[in-house]
Parts: C-alpha cells; sequence; structure tokens
C-alpha cells in the first residue's frame, strides 16, 4: 500500500475507484482493476480505496471475501471503508477528497451499499470531484424494503452513471429518477485471463475426455443464475447426445445439498462435475478453453461478465431472454437465446448447437463480434466526465 503523496500530481486525470479491488476478489473486483488499469495506461493515475469490511461474514454467503492472488501492480491501494461501521465513511471521504481526484468511480450492484457510499460520494463531491457510477443493477436481482429508497440516496448523487444493459438504463433514469447524464455501454470483453488454451491440452488439465461434449457453467452459485434449471434439462440432452457432459465451476452461494440432491434425483451423477471451490485467475482459461459452449440459464440477470469471458476464449453461449443478456448474444450466431426457466427450450438449444455442427461458424461469429465490445469506449466516457461540466452523454 502506498501514501496518497506516491500520486503524480502532473498526470493528465486523476482517478480514485471505490470499491472492491485487491485483495477483495471476484467479477467486480476484476472489473473495477481492470478499467483502473486500463485508465492509468492512457496517461492517467489510478489509485484504490477499498474495505476494511466488505459484508459482515453472517451475511456473505460464500466460504472467503478474498483473493490469494495479486493485484495490479503501480497502483496505489487503500483500505478504510468499513460498510457497517459510519465513522469510516467520513474517514474515507475525507481521504478521497485528499486524494484530489478529478473522478471518483464506485461500481454499484445492490442497495447494501448505498448508505456508506453516499457519504463518500458527498465528501468528494465537497471537494470538487466529479462522481461517476458503473450500475450493474440499480435495483437488486433478490428484491428487499427500501432498496428502490437506498438507490435513490445514493445514485441521484452521481454527476454520470454508466450502464452495462439497456433494462438497467431505464430503470436508472425511469425508476431511480435522477437527472445526471445516463449512457449504457455494453459490458466489454475481458482480456486479463489469458491467452485461449489448446482445447485439448485444457481437457487434459481437466480430465475431460476429447471426444465428449462439454457444457460449462461458470460462476458464483446463485438461485437467480438458473443451475437447477440445466440441469433438469440434462436428462432430455443425454437421451439425445448421451456423450455430454457439464462441468459446473463456481463457488456455492445458496444450499449445496439441494443442487447435489437434485443431481442424484435425476440420476446425471456420472456426467455432472462441480468444481465447487472459487476458481483463481490462473485456471479461468482451461474451463473456458476446455468447453464447447457455455450455458447461462438465468433466471434474471442485468449483463454478464460470464459471457464476455466466454467470448474473450472464442466460445458461444446459451443464454436466456433476461436483461441484458440477449443485447449480447444475437440469437442463432454466436449462440442461441431461450425463454427463462424452460428446462425443455434450454435442452433444444443444447441440443441443435451440437446435432447441427454450429460449433464452428459460431466461433468464427464470436470473433467478429466481440470486437464491439473494447474497453475504450468505457475510458473514453469517465475520461469525459472529467474534462467537461457535463459530462458523457445519455444517448445509447
Amino acid at each position: 500500500m502506498h501514501p496518497p503523496s506516491a500520486i503524480n500530481s502532473t498526470a493528465k486525470n486523476r482517478y480514485v475507484f471505490v470499491g472492491p479491488s485487491h485483495p477483495y476478489r471476484g467479477g467486480i473486483a476484476h472489473f473495477i482493476e481492470h478499467l483502473a488499469a486500463g485508465l492509468q495506461a492512457r496517461g492517467g493515475e489510478s489509485h484504490f480505496v477499498t474495505f476494511t469490511r466488505q459484508y459482515p461474514e453472517f451475511l456473505f454467503p460464500g466460504k472467503t471475501q478474498l483473493s490469494d492472488g495479486q493485484g495490479p501492480p503501480d497502483i496505489s491501494t487503500q483500505r478504510t471503508l468499513d460498510t457497517i461501521n459510519p465513522i469510516t465513511w467520513n474517514r474515507t471521504g475525507q481521504l478521497v477528497g485528499k486524494l484530489q481526484p478529478d473522478v471518483v468511480v464506485f461500481k454499484y450492484w445492490m442497495s447494501f451499499f448505498a448508505p456508506s457510499f453516499a457519504q463518500v460520494a458527498a465528501k468528494a463531491k465537497k471537494a470538487g470531484a466529479r462522481v461517476v457510477v458503473v450500475v450493474d443493477n440499480a435495483l437488486p436481482h433478490e428484491r428487499r424494503p427500501g432498496d428502490l429508497l437506498l438507490a435513490r440516496h445514493f445514485l441521484r448523487k452521481a454527476d454520470g452513471l454508466i450502464t452495462m444493459s439497456r433494462k438497467v438504463k431505464q430503470d436508472v433514469e425511469s425508476v431511480v429518477g435522477v437527472d445526471a447524464p445516463v449512457v449504457y455501454i455494453p459490458h466489454p470483453v475481458y482480456d486479463n485471463f489469458g491467452e485461449p488454451m489448446d482445447r485439448g491440452e485444457a481437457r487434459e488439465m481437466l480430465r475431460i475426455d476429447r471426444s465428449d461434449k462439454m457444457l460449462l457453467f461458470f460462476g458464483f452459485i446463485r438461485k437467480y443464475k438458473g443451475l437447477d434449471v440445466l440441469l433438469d434439462a440434462m436428462p432430455a440432452v443425454l437421451s439425445q447426445l448421451p456423450d455430454t457432459k457439464l462441468v459446473v465451476a463456481g463457488e456455492f452461494y445458496g444450499d449445496e445439498a439441494a443442487y447435489r440432491d437434485r443431481v442424484k434425483r435425476l440420476d446425471i451423477e456420472s456426467v455432472v462435475r462441480f468444481e465447487s471451490d472459487y476458481i483463481p485467475d490462473d485456471a479461468v482459461g482451461r474451463y473456458f478453453s476446455a468447453c464447447d459452449l457455455v450455458v447461462q440459464p438465468y433466471r434474471n440477470a442485468t449483463q454478464s461478465g460470464v459471457a464476455q469471458i466466454a467470448f474473450q476464449f472464442d466460445r458461444p453461449v446459451v443464454v436466456t431472454d433476461v436483461g441484458g443478456l440477449s443485447e449480447i448474444v444475437p440469437d442463432g450466431k454466436v449462440g442461441f437465446v431461450v425463454p427463462p426457466e424452460n428446462a425443455a427450450a434450454l435442452a433444444d438449444a443444447i441440443v441443435r448447437f451440437f446435432r447441427d455442427d454450429r460449433a464452428a461458424d459460431m466461433t468464427r461469429a464470436v470473433r467478429i463480434e466481440k470486437e464491439k465490445y473494447s474497453w475504450d469506449r468505457m475510458y473514453e466516457t469517465i475520461e469525459s466526465f472529467a474534462r467537461t461540466p457535463g459530462g458523457g452523454s445519455s444517448s445509447d
């Protein structure tokens, strides 16, 4: 950790990122770290302000909130924000102000963070910084009383907001009712999990037979992600494609026993493998390189980092028609879009992919499609808030 004085005062723009970053783990931390490193590579100066406590342990459904890996080099980090200790909210806001940023960037995904983020944002604005919020969910997947009031409390403090699905943009503008510009930018494709591996080599590492058809469900396992629907689809898939295997790679954020009991009841234990620990960054590539098809049977969603990891590794996807997933998956081109909570439709899409031998043409299409999803527009939009009083644009 470096002190604030280590920041270069001659940098073009100075950015402070408030939210989970190293040593915290997960997709949101990956996003913030990638964004900070990219803006710094473009001539800015990035600094992380992260948590001393992100969630109380009793509210956290996983095994650990922390990563064993390394954070981005050359970006200073200070851990000051305790989400349930208001004394630290003021202290963190004062620290952010002392760093004299041009822009303070928050990542917002659930209302639990609204009170602490709002206090930090207010202090940052008082110090002359502009506040930009990248909004994953204006309202959480699993709603609770007070979510809307808390979202308004924080999001209305922003000078500009970025959403990665049109549905969230609509929620921010129409439901939350912000006055600041709201910019829709599809989730960029990750490039921080290494290069695609040889499929056979990746399968050897995972002990998957080269001749098997491999499906991948990746990421934290929560009810809204619909893994149970995919498990229910597997018998229909196996009736036509008996050499299909499903790898579920991700930590359970819920009742693990219920999923394992379902697998046993459906008599598919021999074809379903659970890799139920958190997948470290340096192992992500082998799962995507080894699979034929990534399946996301979500009940509801906004946007998906998983789909963009699949695109990084040139893998087609099957998604449900919820939130912004279908915005990045043209049906029949780079994958299939099916109705949510419909095991029969999901099974049919998986069977069609293999029966019609769609892997080669969809892989080619993914390589073309993913060129739309560079990080440049995200960088440019945040830079624009530093340069102009209005900042950004409210257009799509």
